[in-house]
């Protein structure tokens, strides 16, 4: 069991930011991977009265508070439309509704966590985290970000260019963590690939042999995934091995390539 010595409900962001500066010190975010801990903690820091659960659209990006679960990730019809569908597909998977009312953004992306499918998809949509101290950074320096460095985050900014986007998974139950994430971007005319849970954090692929430059078809995409499957890094966990992963990606990236392109004739 975790317990705290002090509760906090911050009042502003630098009250926040004062209090984490204190190694025993926890932000609490939605408080479900933590309660999953044990021993004591110094002060729970709560979030919850600084406005941080809030998505915001404005006309060149979308501000997601630190606080949004991720049901409301979901449901939001605005970030449904603009990745066709691939926001819902992220996070339908994650545990269950019961969970997903409760986990928020911030939660899911400080951690940077290797299974992370949220991380996976921010970062082919080309999103930005925004950090109290630090500022604002791309998500795929964030993943590089020193763990030592103790800092709010306060949302993230998804820019309006991705013209089209794919989100895909393997898992070997239905609400397990991933065996292997995937996200396909399109955006101003640039193909990006992102492959997850590796299970190590997610990373960035580009097209650099312009496969996908004529055209998406049955044999570009089978060689643009394994052309990503032969460069991308895997590891061995209790999912899956290495090389299973590395068969996995090769299928999920030519089919996510194939429904990109199938969006595109819509």
């Amino acid at each position: 069991m975790l317990s705290f010595n002090q509760y906090v409900r911050a009042k502003s962001l630098e009250e926040a930011y004062e209090l984490c500066q204190k190694k025993s010190n926890v932000v609490l975010g939605g408080m479900l991977w933590l309660k999953m801990q044990n021993g004591t903690k110094g002060t729970a820091i709560d979030l919850c009265d600084l406005g941080l659960d809030q998505i915001e659209e404005t006309a060149e990006e979308y501000r997601i508070g630190a606080m949004v679960s991720l049901r409301a990730l979901e449901m939001h019809e605005g970030l449904s439309a603009f990745t066709q569908g691939a926001m819902a597909e992220a996070v339908k998977h994650i545990v269950g509704v019961q969970f997903r009312n409760l986990a928020t953004v911030g939660g899911s992306i400080y951690g940077r966590f290797g299974f992370s499918d949220v991380m996976t998809l921010f970062m082919a949509l080309n999103a930005k985290v925004e950090l109290y101290h630090a500022g604002v950074m791309s998500m795929q320096k964030f993943a590089d970000f020193p763990r030592k460095t103790r800092d709010i985050l306060v949302r993230v900014i998804v820019p309006k260019k991705a013209e089209r986007t794919v989100y895909l998974s393997m898992r070997n139950t239905e609400t397990d963590f991933p065996v292997l994430t995937c996200a396909l971007s399109l955006s101003e005319g640039k193909y990006t690939c992102v492959v997850g849970a590796r299970p190590s954090l997610a990373k960035i692929y580009e097209d650099e042999k312009n496969i996908l430059a004529e055209g998406i078809h049955s044999e570009s995409a089978e060689a643009f995934g394994q052309d990503i499957a032969s460069r991308a890094e895997f590891g061995s966990n209790m999912r899956g091995t290495a090389e299973y992963r590395k068969k996995i990606c090769a299928v999920l990236v030519r089919r996510a390539a194939l429904a990109l392109q199938e969006e595109m004739e819509v």
